[in-house]
């Protein structure tokens, strides 16, 4: 008995002294949690407090508004506000002679500045964004307006975020007020990466609502129409221009010839003739035929073509190699040769990576003197402005953690500054994604670069500002944005997802669909369905699948924080999603719909699949439109699909139309065999 009340005993104390412990683990989290959230709370009250100073300071730098001068009843804006109307606020005068007089008036700074172009971010109600904020997809630290452009003299930026047009139309007036207010008012460009698609994929397309919606851009290769390709330009073009976007990063001239390529929804597809045909039209819809103040400059993307991605890894990142294991470099440039120079874009991005074995120097594009001088200024007479990617000078951290290194390959042993030189040495005339103007300052004071060929970039710069019209009114009015009620827009983005549909497979002519098939959908929106009455949430008393899948990538293959946005790696689905998907497919029959932002690997889902949709991002009801028989499929696929990932590693990263047995082949497409009746 002793020794069982011992043992009781005991217990007790165990318990209590395990109670004991737990409230002091518990009273030690709270103890951390508090003191993390007092951390935070301090960091940004510092932040705030610190933005706030700073922001102060640059305001108190900035002098009047531009006073108006009347001239012979004629008004011109007095930029540099000393009273006089200087050459380059003339209207009457030739771009060139307001070009060299701006330029005799900069002073260094002012000159470094115009080179450097990098993303910012807009206030919640279209105010000046004046905190430091990572608000944006990518979590980077984005510096405030006035930072940019008081401070550093910049006056290039481009946005992530999507806010109303009211509040965009008064942002842009903000931003540029602010420009004005600086010594010789040097106008903003405001630039964007395209946004007239369905889906949001940060670092290469932004989803905006209220613009048009149009299909992805192997979409449009699907459909081979340069006269839609063009007016899509036109009509986009005038959606940028009412809320203030006058140069669009884009298009890419890149070749899909590597499939794992997370970049490949943004090409034209593989074939070269295609995208040069594409690029052509793409661009005379922005820019029109010459460069005027109703223009929107195209930004063409990657010289001398980004597609040929060594295994598929995206040169953003490490090593930033590409392959042409074809000895195909030549094929690359055919969309630049026969697209975007005939069509005179304003400015050529080249791509990061090292085009192996191409030149006498294994470095990046932007570094490397040979493609950029050499081939794109010498070859190709080309004497617009070249822009380097996004990040190529400094590591982008976000806190203490890796976002992403500098995309500096070839040239990792060089610091910040001599990297700098390299690119303008080998004839760049902008950095994208950085802000460091004061480097460039640096080189030319300690005798590195000459003024002279700073001057020669500048002037370049300058040139596309005054001809787009920003020097005599950069400013916006909201009656401009009506335009987004345009039923002509909105109707000819529809037709292109239409029309950009391509059918794989028909099995027995399933489709198109009775309007009484009882559908069971997976992946789709219900809400679309409902036009169809025999749509059911119930598997059991369907008579159909309609199963819509996004093409697979890897999440795993992300090294770094801002790789994890990627979709890259292996093109086929992991094995223990495909067997939940075959299962799914095998209870009734199915129809696949593939959204094929890569040419996605899927052999047993084909096959066991009634029917098969490649879809380049259409919106649902379209979709059903289709299975329902209210239009015809005629789109064709503008890459091929491998059959297998055996097949895509024995293939050549610069090389079309090259894995073997393809499970479809490029330019395949079916229509419906029967004649549908499209008002049933």
């Amino acid at each position: 008995m002793l020794l069982k009340s011992q043992y009781k005993i005991d217990i007790i104390v165990l318990v209590i002294h395990i109670d004991e412990i737990m409230k002091r683990i518990f009273k030690g989290l709270l103890y951390f949690v508090l003191g993390l959230l007092t951390l935070i709370i301090l960091g940004l009250a510092y932040l705030y407090i610190s933005s706030s100073s700073d922001s102060n300071k640059n305001m108190a730098e900035l002098g009047p508004e531009a006073p108006t001068l009347l001239i012979d009843s004629q008004s011109y804006r007095d930029l540099n506000k000393n009273g006089k109307l200087d050459v380059y606020e003339d209207t009457r005068q030739p771009v060139e002679t307001r070009v060299n007089d701006l330029l005799n008036q900069m002073n260094l700074e002012e000159k470094a500045g115009l080179m450097f172009i990098t993303m910012t971010a807009i206030g919640n109600e279209g105010e000046l964004s004046e905190t430091k904020t990572i608000t944006n997809p990518f979590g980077l630290p984005f510096e405030s307006n006035s930072s940019l452009v008081v401070k550093k003299k910049m006056n290039h930026v481009n946005t992530l975020q999507s806010p109303e047009p009211k509040e965009l139309v008064k942002w842009n007036n903000n931003i540029q007020k602010l420009a004005e207010r600086t010594r010789l008012g040097i106008p903003v460009t405001h630039a964007t990466d395209p946004r007239h698609g369905v889906p949001n994929a940060p670092g290469a397309s932004i989803y905006t609502p209220y613009f048009s919606k149009w299909c992805s851009y192997p979409g449009f290769a699907a459909i081979g129409d340069t006269v839609l390709m063009r007016e899509f330009g036109d009509i986009a073009r005038q959606e940028y221009l009412a809320v203030g976007y006058r140069l669009t990063l884009s298009p890419m001239a890149d070749l899909a010839t590597e499939p794992r390529w997370w970049r490949i929804n943004g090409t034209f597809g593989e074939d070269a003739e295609m995208s040069a045909k594409l690029t052509k039209a793409y661009i005379l819809g922005f820019q029109g035929d010459s460069i005027t103040n109703q223009s929107v400059e195209c930004m063409v993307k990657h010289f001398a073509g980004g597609g040929p991605q060594e295994n598929g890894i995206d040169a953003h990142f490490p090593p930033g190699r590409q392959a042409y294991k074809g000895n195909n470099f030549n094929y690359h440039l055919i969309p630049f040769e026969k697209g975007a120079f005939p069509a005179k874009a304003a400015q050529v991005m080249p791509y990061y990576g090292i085009p192996v074995g191409q030149t006498s120097e294994d470095v990046g594009f932007s570094y490397n003197k040979e493609i950029i001088t050499g081939m794109l200024r010498e070859k190709y007479h080309f004497d617009g402005i070249v822009c380097t990617d996004w990040g190529l000078v400094t590591d982008q951290d976000i806190l203490w953690m890796e976002g992403k290194p500098a995309s500096a390959h070839g040239v990792e042993n060089l610091t910040a500054i001599e990297r700098v030189k390299k690119i303008i040495d080998a004839g760049c005339d902008m950095f994208g994604g950085e802000a460091i103007p004061e480097l460039v300052v640096d080189l030319v004071k300690s005798g590195q670069i000459s003024e002279e060929r700073i001057d020669t970039s500048v002037r370049r710069i300058l040139r596309e500002k005054f001809k787009l019209g920003l020097f005599d009114n950069p400013y916006l009015t909201e009656e401009g944005i009506s335009i987004f009620d345009n039923e002509r827009f909105e109707e000819k983005g529809r037709e292109s997802q239409r029309r950009s549909l391509v059918l794989l497979k028909n099995e027995n002519n399933i489709l198109p669909l009775a309007p009484t098939t009882k559908v069971y959908l997976f992946g789709l929106n219900e809400e679309e369905s409902k036009k169809y009455a025999a749509a059911t949430t119930d598997l059991k008393n369907a008579d159909v699948i309609i199963l819509k899948l996004n093409a697979p990538y890897d999440p795993k293959a992300a090294r770094y924080l801002v790789e994890k946005i990627f979709h890259q790696g292996s093109l086929e689905f992991p094995q223990e999603e495909k067997e939940e998907l075959l299962k799914l497919i095998q209870t009734k029959p199915t129809i696949t719909v593939m959204n094929l932002e890569r040419p996605a690997v899927f052999p047993e889902i084909n096959n066991a699949s009634k029917a098969v949709i490649g879809d380049f991002s259409s919106q649902d009801d379209i979709i059903l439109d289709l299975i329902f028989g209210q239009f015809k499929p005629n789109g064709k696929l503008p890459f091929e699909l491998p059959s297998s990932m055996e097949a895509v590693l024995n293939q050549q990263e610069d090389m079309p139309h090259d894995s073997k047995d393809p499970l479809y082949p490029f330019g395949f497409g079916l229509t419906y065999q029967e004649k549908i009746n499209l008002n049933r």
